[in-house]
This record gives C-alpha cells, structure tokens and sequence, in this order.
C-alpha cells in the first residue's frame, strides 16, 4: 500500500516501554475453551495472566465444590490482562501495533462486574472496549473492531460477554461502525469473507 493511500501515514507511535504493563511472567502458557469462531480464524489462544485455568472443565456448571473454591482463591481476570491481550495485535497499515499507537488504551477498558468484588468464577461478566482510531475517517475501523473481537472471543472464558465499540467521537461514522460490531450475525458474516479474514489473520499473528 503507497504511503499516499493511508488513512494516516504518519501515527504517532509509543515505544513498548511506554505502554502500561504488569510485567508478567515469561513462559505461562494456558490454553481456553473452543472458540465460536475456530471454523473461520485459528490464533493461537495464549493467556498471559495467572487468573486463567487451562482445563476446559473449569467452565462447565457441574465442577464439584471444591473446585469452586480453589477456582474463588485464583486472581481475576482484569482490565490489565484484557490490555495485553489487546495491544499486541497488529494495525493493518502500519508495522506497529494497536498498543503503540493507542488505538487500544488501558483507561478504555472497563469490566462490570468489577474483578475487585472477586465474584465467583463463572459470573457472567461484560467485557467493554472502547477503541480510538488514528483518524476519524479511518476506513478500517470496522475491521480493527473485528480484530478485537476475534481476539477476546478466542482467549476469554464463554461466561464473558463482549462489547467492542468505536469511542464516542472518535469516528464520523461510529454509529454504523458500532452497529456491524454488536450485531453477532454480521460479525459472522464479515469473517466468511476470505479477503477480510485474510487481513485479521495476518493482524493476529502478533499476539503471544
């Protein structure tokens, strides 16, 4: 793609060291439940946290007692672990990624309940991210949201419910944008599509 035909051609992008960061742990490496979209993108579903359990059998409603209360000592998942799960993907016009250049930020990232109420483990939990294009008629705004969507929906247990979402007043068509990224059927539609599925694919590969 000519420098000419970028929505922007010159983001402002952060170093790694600027972005916010708990410094976890190299090497732990879990893997979640299926993902409703494993017919369609295959990522690789790596969980950085400690609050994630590898054995699927966690989220079934028939687990014993006393795995409900080791599961309750566990730390929660959080708004830094759905961060990094987030800024490693890759912007689809520039080699940096959505943490870099801020598409992604930690401050639009809210989770209700809140991890701090240390609710039980299969509580139904809204996941909300809002994003910031670069530009506010960036034309691949839908497909970053997707990206991002893909994302959280391969790594996240299913009791999450996912809410992607341009930031109010960050794009002129955040409407229309916000409407293809609610609407489940769409979203499914939109990855049949081989050229679009190509693009998240590669925007993924990123991600650890």
């Amino acid at each position: 793609m000519a420098k000419s035909d970028l929505d922007n051609a010159n983001p402002t992008v952060l170093s790694v060291s600027q972005l916010p960061s708990r410094n976890l742990a190299k090497g732990h490496v879990r893997k979640g439940p299926d993902s409703k979209y494993d017919h369609i993108l295959f990522p690789k579903q790596w969980w950085a946290g400690s609050s994630l359990n590898s054995d699927p059998s966690v989220w079934t409603s028939d687990e014993d007692e006393d795995d409900d209360l080791t599961l309750a000592t566990e730390e929660p998942i959080d708004e830094q672990e759905i961060y990094d799960l987030l800024s490693t993907i890759s912007d689809p016009e520039h080699p940096v990624t959505l943490g870099q250049i801020a598409v992604v930020r930690l401050d639009d990232i809210h989770l209700s309940p809140s991890p701090a109420e240390r609710l039980a483990p299969n509580t139904l939990t809204n996941v909300e991210v809002d994003l910031t294009p670069t530009v506010n008629h960036c034309s691949l705004a839908t497909v970053i949201g997707l990206a991002v969507r893909v994302r959280l929906e391969n790594a996240l247990p299913p009791n999450y419910r996912i809410i992607v979402r341009m930031k109010d007043g960050s794009h002129a068509q955040d409407d229309q944008v916000n409407k293809q990224l609610g609407d489940k059927e769409r979203v499914a539609a939109a990855l049949e599509n081989d050229t679009l599925r190509s693009i998240i694919e590669k925007m993924l590969e990123t991600c650890v």
